[in-house]
């Protein structure tokens, strides 16, 4: 099944319009009809949204025209933030013995995909929302997806710097920015690139 047709089907066994299904998920409804006509893709943490929303399963085949790479599942190095700085201007990814330890991934992802630690408390949602990244939880991060859209969750580096942050991409009326989910953060308004998108969350305990 294709990834515009399983946000159909999960869409229809909810009985959501695309503006219901948009408000739910606190993005625009331009996102959920381009998903559903193939201009762009849900990322692996949006479908999981949707599927929780809907009630619609995800598809345990996989999906044949997302952006997640091959079919492989293991152990992803966790590494540091400084090291992810580092890796902001260099021309190959780290190597695997920089890693701080290693860490299993249940989600389909590419080679090069690594996890951090989350610090800081600019990722951690109000309370009641469950989409929320504590410090001390650890995020997976996928270099080889560089093209998010609207509501992605990202890690990237301001342009200039080997400062690395992870937030909340936003591109509204081409404007692009990065947003916290805490609300006592301000946006980073200045120019960023992406390093990779984040495919999900793993917390101790």
């Amino acid at each position: 099944m294709s990834t515009n047709e399983w946000v159909k089907k999960a869409r229809a066994h909810a009985r959501m319009t695309q503006d219901g299904l948009a408000e739910k998920l606190e993005m625009s409804k331009g996102n959920v009809s381009g998903w559903e006509n193939g201009r762009h893709k849900p990322s692996f943490e949006q479908m999981k949204r949707i599927s929780a929303l809907t009630g619609f399963p995800l598809p345990l085949d996989g999906v044949s025209n997302t952006e997640a790479g091959p079919d492989l599942r293991g152990k992803v190095p966790l590494i540091s933030w400084v090291q992810a700085g580092e890796w902001c201007n260099a021309a190959d990814p780290h190597l695997p013995g920089q890693a701080d330890r290693w860490m299993d991934c249940p989600v389909n992802h590419s080679n090069s995909t690594f996890a951090l630690r989350v610090r800081g408390d600019s990722m951690t949602a109000p309370s009641g929302n469950s989409r929320t990244y504590p410090e001390g939880c650890y995020i997976f991060v996928d270099p080889e997806r560089k093209n998010p859209v609207n509501g992605d969750r990202v890690v990237a580096c301001l342009d200039g710097t080997d400062e690395v942050t992870f937030k909340v991409y936003k591109n509204e009326d081409g404007r692009q920015w990065l947003q916290p989910l805490n609300p006592s953060h301000e946006p980073i308004r200045e120019k960023f690139h992406i390093l990779g998108t984040v495919l999900g969350k793993w917390e101790d305990g």
